[in-house]
């Protein structure tokens, strides 16, 4: 089975984390390499719940006003909505990608990973204030 190395990190540079995602083909697209990532890291959380929640999207602020902090309940995660979460924050640019050294542009953009080992997830902070 394919492997690609994810790497998550800020836009000034630093690596907050990094993990090995095995893939079931060698060619994929972007989507499919979200949607893979997602489900790795909220199968490795609800196998955990002592450890909160640290994906690559969070809760938007209205899921946690209505049902808490995630954090609090240590409830498992639903990976399907996460998903949806993940796409809708790449197509608005909460964050990019970087597969090899080429930013990716488009959900339907092939990936080879014959030829690919690593991709990047560069998360975008939005800005606060006037």
């Amino acid at each position: 089975m394919p492997t690609l190395t994810i790497s998550d990190e800020r836009p000034a540079g630093g690596v907050i984390d990094s993990f090995v995602l095995e893939v079931p083909a060698p060619r994929i697209s972007v989507r499919e390499l979200i949607e893979y990532r997602v489900q790795d890291e909220v199968r490795r959380h609800n196998a955990n719940l002592q450890v909160p929640f640290r994906g690559l999207v969070q809760p938007r602020p209205e899921e946690v006003e209505l049902n808490g902090p995630r954090d609090s309940g240590r409830r498992p995660v639903d990976w399907r909505r996460q998903v949806e979460v993940a796409v809708e924050a790449f197509l608005h640019n909460g964050f990019f990608i970087l597969v090899g050294e080429r930013q990716v542009d488009s959900l339907d953009e092939e990936i080879d990973l014959e030829t690919i080992d690593t991709a990047t997830f560069i998360r975008l902070v939005p800005l606060v204030g006037g």
